[in-house]
């Protein structure tokens, strides 16, 4: 479990919370199992935790003038212009009962399909999985280099560590490899002739077997 310091902040508000973001400070917020707290925390040190342990990361959020919590995050909010986090939710969890979370999938090396042409689609690119905290995944791996040409790889094909359950339809397509098909293209102007040539003959035909009476009274309807 990574460690993370935080301290409770007691002003809150927009105007408050402007005056806290800075390369060393960000508010957050704890949701916690019986109660929730307003924070702030390092966002910094927040997201190298998070990129060295995935973004499910179990962490002991140490707060000053508090106790130690393990949580998770819950969600974040990146700043809109410009490189870094402006805000955090963390959500605590009891470390031995299980919660759901979404886990990235990624894909490792390269489809044999793609040599003879193929495209690799890939669809599914966060999966639900249940589990207790310490068991969760950082990552689901999809091995292409067994994914032939016209491969589908489902859900259940994918491989999780014990313990962790996929909530997922199993029958869900997670990533293809396929060669994409080229729609045949008409030469310009052929289409419009054809038109021409079939309208030319219905009316022609029509005018042959139509009384004159008739065919006068169709123009002027």
């Amino acid at each position: 479990m990574s460690a993370l310091a935080g301290k409770l902040r007691e002003v809150t508000g927009k105007s408050a919370t402007r005056k806290l973001r800075n390369d060393e400070t960000m508010p957050a917020v704890l949701y916690g199992l019986k109660d929730n707290l307003s924070l702030t925390v390092n966002p910094k040190e927040l997201r190298k935790l998070l990129e060295a342990n995935g973004r499910n990361a179990l962490i002991e959020l140490e707060i000053e003038g508090d106790s130690k919590r393990s949580v998770v995050v819950k969600e974040y909010q990146a700043h809109p212009l410009k490189p870094g986090w402006v805000h955090a939710d963390f959500l605590e969890v009891d470390v031995t009962k299980k919660i759901k979370v979404r886990v990235p999938v990624v894909l490792v090396g390269n489809s044999p399909g793609e040599k003879m042409g193929g495209l690799v689609n890939h669809i599914l690119r966060n999966i639900e999985v249940e589990s207790i905290p310490m068991n969760i995944p950082e990552k689901i791996e999809v091995q292409m280099d067994g994914v032939e040409l016209n491969d589908v790889v489902h859900v259940s094909d994918l491989v999780v560590g014990e313990g962790v359950e996929i909530l997922n339809d199993p029958k869900d397509a997670v990533v293809t490899v396929h060669v994409e098909k080229v729609k045949e293209e008409t030469p310009e102007g052929e289409e419009g002739l054809e038109g021409e040539e079939g309208a030319e003959g219905e009316a022609t035909g029509a005018a042959a077997d139509a009384p004159a009476d008739a065919a006068g009274k169709k123009e002027d309807g």
